[in-house]
């Protein structure tokens, strides 16, 4: 038993250091957690075998020396945690009865998943901001907390005690954390494990004026030691005191009269906790009378009047066994991890998600690899990170081509003896696997593909796309899952026959099913592109290249450097365009469809002497949100003025039209000279040309 405790005690130090100082965890909290507990409960049977450095009798973790040491005059004391209604409920009662079986009201705040700090105000400023390092000696980080806007630099003197403490707990929100780590990304620096983390790195740089460029955040929840001036005589009084006089106070804070309001308080924000602009890990609840606080006092370095109420992990810790590759309804590859079986917020996972090549090599996972997994969403699991210490040497690294290889040939019973091909392939159909420039996705080209065909089916037949009236999204499906319909050609070859024997088809909705179908077939050849499905060309492109193209073939035959020549295309759609027409499924499809009487081609009509329209050569990009109709709506005006409609902001751009929350074209059109018009002068150009 004596070992037991002992090699506890190593391994929780070990993880204290990591967490703490580092800021560069290995497990879980729930994993921590239970090892605090085991800890816990062997000490409490072998009372002889505790010692005063064992972690159960601390608080966090030393200072580190480098940026001088503050005192704290009180400890920052740590909270006992609840896990369950019934922990809650064995606080509630071990409290009542060291009051001698009094009443008290409860204050609840969610429990924000960041760094506890200690703000110290003499005559109204900011004179010292600490963590709480091992709860009696704190690191001096004034300078870097001084960089966190929410945080007030001065109070008014008359109203403030001459000196007091603030606590409050800094963080970074989910948005933050998001963007911080995909500019580290960018920057190839090693990402953080979450926003906790991010958030005590931050505090704790060096440098303060990287700490100023990071989206750091504080809420703060309690008074520390005053001098000179009476405090309110409940919690949350002091709290809504700390509010008016300047300090960011959690909205979500609630005062409840009883234990079951709690348990109601804890239940809701457990629901709606992804929806949260903020990691948090439970709920703090704590007796609001402070005098009563006073009378409860502490035990083990542990607050008696204060409890966390935590939520379910969301994390845990396993082995990465393999990874495979999914096929998404628009071609996209999708590598996701096999798991070994573990228990994470109270459900078993055994698979998560990966996003992409780029990103698994980002954060070096690796087959064989223990891993950190996280329900994000609380729905969908991912990876954090792996842990570099259980490293195995067989950990073998992923590749998106050969593993593509790999599954393709397993499912067509390919032999070995087979060379693979010297690029990446549909791990589905086998067609070529394309991964666009500035794009993290590798994606297969074939509008055939088994895996796609679905949803391909629908894009073809949508409004503004062939705009096939009676054929929605059920019976779509209805004729992919009985075989009717294998890719978007074989709905010009459906049979009344066919139709009639599907669910809720009578011979009047098959008549008008199959009139639309026909009626279809002569659609203008930009609505024939779009609806193709070809990555990245959306419908303005469609139109672009009809206006360029007198066919289907035309545009087939074209090669890359002729595609880039044309305003708007960039190496992104001329290399997906390209790849669209170099597979043999989708020349099947294009077959089908001319075979079908589909018009491939632009209807020819006589040439006449081009009518002189008000808005001839000039070109129109708009930025923002319109309010006086869809951004569609307003290039269709454009359009039927004799103007064009360009994308992006180009030498050839006349006009910027700028709606409400313009982007990036603005600053691109400022740079290039082009004239800006607001939406009122764009509607009066417009109205001055209209007949």
């Amino acid at each position: 038993m004596k070992q037991r405790i002992e090699d506890l005690r190593s391994l929780i130090n070990y993880h204290n250091h990591r967490y703490y100082v580092l800021d560069s965890p290995e497990i879980s909290d729930e994993e921590y957690d239970e090892l605090m507990r085991e800890l816990r409960q062997l000490e409490a049977e072998h009372p002889d075998l505790i010692t005063s450095d064992s972690p159960t009798q601390r608080i966090g973790a030393p200072p580190v020396e480098e940026f001088g040491v503050v005192e704290h005059p009180e400890p920052l004391l740590s909270l006992a945690n609840a896990f369950s209604y019934e922990d809650l409920a064995a606080w509630h009662r071990r409290a009542s009865n060291l009051l001698g079986g009094s009443y008290f009201d409860l204050v609840c705040e969610p429990k924000i998943d960041g760094l506890a700090v200690a703000l110290t105000y003499i005559d109204g400023l900011l004179v010292t901001g600490a963590t709480r390092g091992d709860g009696y000696r704190g690191e001096n980080i004034t300078q870097n907390l001084k960089t966190i806007r929410s945080i007030p630099l001065s109070v008014s003197k008359e109203e403030a005690p001459p000196r007091f403490e603030v606590r409050g707990e800094v963080y970074i929100p989910r948005e933050g954390f998001k963007k911080l780590n995909e500019e580290r990304a960018r920057e190839g620096l090693p990402l953080f494990a979450n926003p906790r983390n991010a958030a005590a790195g931050s505090v704790r740089q060096l440098d303060s004026s990287i700490t100023a460029k990071r989206p750091l955040d504080i809420f703060v929840y309690g008074l520390g030691p005053v001098e000179g001036k009476a405090v309110p005589d409940t919690h949350w009084e002091i709290m809504q005191w700390l509010k008016s006089a300047g300090f960011k106070v959690n909205p979500n804070i609630a005062l409840c009269r009883t234990l079951d309001e709690a348990e109601e308080y804890h239940q809701k924000w457990l629901e709606g906790r992804e929806s949260w602009p903020y990691e948090a890990d439970g709920m703090v609840v704590k007796v609001n009378s402070i005098a009563f606080q006073g009378e409860l006092g502490t035990v083990a370095r542990e607050s008696r009047w204060a409890i966390a109420y935590k939520f379910p992990a969301v994390q845990g810790t396993t082995r990465l066994i393999g990874i495979g590759i999914n096929v998404g309804r628009t071609g996209s590859l999708n590598p996701y991890a096999i798991l070994e079986p573990v228990h994470v917020g109270g459900v078993v996972i055994s698979s998560a998600a990966l996003h992409n090549e780029e990103d698994i090599h980002r954060k070096d996972i690796r087959i064989g690899d223990t891993v950190i997994v996280q329900r994000a969403g609380e729905v969908i699991p991912e990876i954090v990170k792996h842990v570099e210490s259980l490293r195995s040497k067989n950990a073998k690294e992923f590749s998106m081509r050969e593993k593509a290889w790999e599954i393709y040939k397993k499912r067509k019973g390919i032999g070995d003896e087979v060379q693979p091909p010297d690029h990446t392939i549909c791990p589905v159909c086998g067609a070529e696997v394309i991964k666009p420039e500035d794009e993290a996705m590798h994606r297969c080209t074939n509008a055939a593909c088994p895996a796609q065909a679905l949803e391909q089916i629908k894009h073809f037949v949508a409004r503004n796309a062939m705009d096939i009236d009676g054929v929605g999204e059920k019976l779509c499906q209805a004729l992919f899952e009985k075989g009717l319909v294998k890719d978007v050609a074989d709905l010009y070859y459906l049979t009344p026959k066919q139709l009639l024997g599907l669910e809720k088809m009578a011979d009047k909705s098959v008549s008008n099913v199959l009139e639309s179908i026909d009626a279809s077939k002569d659609r203008p050849l930009a609505r024939v592109i779009f609806a193709l499905g070809i990555l990245h060309v959306g419908e303005e492109y469609a139109e672009l290249l009809a206006d360029k193209f007198s066919s289907i073939d035309e545009m087939a035959k074209t090669g890359r450097e002729e595609l880039l020549s044309l305003p708007s295309i960039g190496p992104k759609i001329a290399d997906s365009i390209v790849a669209f027409f170099r597979q043999k499924g989708n020349k099947n499809i294009i077959e089908k469809l001319r075979k079908a009487g589909v018009k491939l081609e632009k209807e020819r009509v006589a040439e006449a002497k081009p009518e002189k329209l008000p808005l001839t050569g000039l070109e129109f990009v708009i930025t923002g949100k319109l309010e006086s109709f869809t951004r569609s709506q307003a290039e269709a005006r454009v359009k039927k003025l004799g103007g064009k409609a360009g994308s992006d902001v180009t030498k050839e751009t006349s006009y910027l039209v700028v709606g409400a929350d313009p982007g990036s074209k603005l600053a691109k059109a400022e740079e290039l000279g082009i004239k800006a018009l607001s939406e009122a002068e764009f509607l009066e150009l417009l109205n001055q040309n209209t007949s």
